[in-house]
């Protein structure tokens, strides 16, 4: 479009003099179909276009100054920094300006910041590591924690509300078989949300009855995460639609994952996942994420679909979408088929497999799971974590005595183990982190295994004791409370493995190559 295409007021907006501030010219316009933006230099503003398209209703002066706020409301909980305050525009004769009584229309004033701070342009310049993919995890969790919920929130949670939105999708694909979709995998991908709807009622009422379903972000996905003066930031949500907005927690989750998955580097989407759910303590979201991946990767398809009957897109355009769009819908039907499709053919494993780690505290075992459930897509569930969940205290603070009285210590191992079978019966491998040093904890979860029908092994760390010492001195914020001088109490109370447990376990001495070892 051209500037004189556009209403006169984005065409003085274009205009230096129109801010009382100075600007980089020349100012730079993005348009979507809900709105302009206006990237200024050090400020951004957006304007709300008047239009209605059922989910989102900007059609009056009215509500768009409602969603102005909405907008600047949600989004501080995420991104404080960048959402500044909402300005009238008030016109005299045909001259538009900031400010007055009258206003004709309201502009949504942010904080420009540099766009090669956006974790999707840190991917593309391999910049996005682990590590951050881990401090996004202890930030949405707390961003969860803090999210509003009440019963009118909670019912969006409700197989009728979930479903539905679900099912739009199909309807709204069904004509892109034949092309980027294929009859199987639509068929299938249907069969697995119908299956998982009418199977899935408890597991729905307890999201419910657990408060987990919440006012989310919605749109949580790598374009709406950045980098920003050192801190992660969470912008852009949706403040539109209701049902986009609240609902389960793991529906968040689901966005970052699956373009990890997508970008081809699941270990990255697992260090979040892993992160996310040890610092909520939420594991049993797990059992509904697979639904939400695969949706959140279907509705990727979907807009791209949209594309190629769009006769303003050029034929190479719609020739690549095309490719993208049957990219997604092959990685939605993945995911009714394993949680960590990405996994699944490279790693030889069994899907839904348990590993139990048993060694000393610093024997290494925390560091080798870490590194397996990055490489074969596990969910690393640790004893340290679970116990403090179990007992209220944040993972950041040290425990109390009571902390680790043996009636505590069951109560983790029983824990960890209900929550290892649960999870590696809808599909994920599971690691579960502990000392495992006695023989009982051992065998109940052998026996637990094998009545589920699980493949299970344990992997035996191994490091000389003043080694083990070193590293436990010389750890800093970590959710483990141990300390070096229980380690001689540790060695003598544990307990060696019998011969009935021995065909289960691989010894590993983690001062030597032991990567090589795992076989992943």
């Amino acid at each position: 479009m051209t500037e004189n295409s556009f209403p006169p007021l984005i065409q003085q907006m274009l205009q230096p003099g129109f801010y009382p501030h100075p600007v980089i010219e020349p100012i730079e316009l993005i348009q979507t179909h809900v709105s302009y933006v206006l990237l200024t230099g050090d400020y951004v503003y957006k304007v709300k276009k008047p239009v209605n398209f059922g989910f989102l209703d900007y059609s009056t002066l009215d509500k768009r100054h409602h969603f102005c706020k909405e907008e600047i409301r949600l989004n501080q909980r995420g991104a404080a920094e960048i959402y500044l305050e909402i300005l009238p525009i008030s016109q005299a004769g045909e001259k538009y300006q900031l400010g007055g009584t009258d206003a004709v229309e309201y502009v949504l004033k942010m904080q420009q910041f540099p766009q090669e701070g956006l974790f999707s342009n840190m991917f593309e310049r391999g910049e996005l590591t682990e590590k951050y993919m881990e401090d996004l995890g202890r930030i949405v969790a707390k961003f969860h924690e803090k999210a509003h919920t009440d019963d009118y929130i909670r019912k969006f949670g409700e197989i009728p509300q979930v479903r539905d939105a679900i099912d739009e999708n199909y309807r709204q694909t069904a004509s892109y078989i034949g092309g980027p979709q294929t009859q199987e995998n639509y068929e299938e991908t249907q069969q697995y949300t119908d299956k998982f709807f009418a199977s899935g009622q408890e597991v729905f009422a307890s999201r419910i009855k657990n408060n987990w379903i919440r006012e989310c972000h919605g749109d949580l996905h790598l374009r709406n995460i950045c980098l920003w003066q050192d801190k992660i930031l969470l912008f852009d949500c949706i403040e539109f639609n209701e049902p986009f907005r609240f609902v389960d927690v793991m529906f968040d989750i689901a966005y970052a994952v699956m373009d990890m998955d997508a970008r081809s580097r699941p270990d990255l989407g697992n260090a979040y996942l892993n992160t996310y759910v040890e610092q909520i303590g939420d594991w049993e979201g797990l059992q509904v994420l697979p639904l939400y991946l695969s949706r959140q990767a279907y509705v990727r398809a979907k807009v791209t679909s949209f594309l190629l009957d769009d006769p303003s897109v050029p034929a190479a355009e719609k020739e690549a979408a095309a490719v993208t769009a049957a990219k997604y819908y092959q990685l939605a039907w993945e995911y009714t088929r394993s949680p960590s499709p990405a996994y699944a053919p490279q790693s030889g494993s069994s899907q839904g497999k348990l590993t139990l780690m048993s060694g000393l505290s610093g024997s290494g075992k925390s560091t080798v799971a870490r590194h397996l459930a990055r490489h074969t897509g596990a969910i690393h569930i640790r004893s340290d974590a679970v116990r403090k969940h179990l007992a209220g205290v944040p993972l950041d603070e040290q425990g109390g005595a009571d902390l680790y009285s043996a009636e505590m210590t069951e109560k983790t191992y029983s824990r960890l183990l209900e929550l290892g079978i649960k999870l590696a019966s809808v599909g994920w491998s599971v690691i579960l982190d502990a000392k495992y040093d006695k023989k009982k904890l051992r065998q109940d979860a052998i026996a637990g295994a094998n009545s589920h029908q699980r493949p299970l092994s344990i992997l035996h760390c191994t490091a000389p004791i003043e080694v083990c010492q070193g590293r436990v001195s010389s750890r800093t914020g970590d959710v483990s409370d141990a300390t070096a001088d229980l380690l001689t109490k540790q060695q003598a109370a544990a307990e060696p493995f019998t011969e009935s447990e021995q065909p289960f376990v691989k010894t590993l001495d983690t001062t030597q190559d032991w990567q090589s070892q795992l076989n992943c």
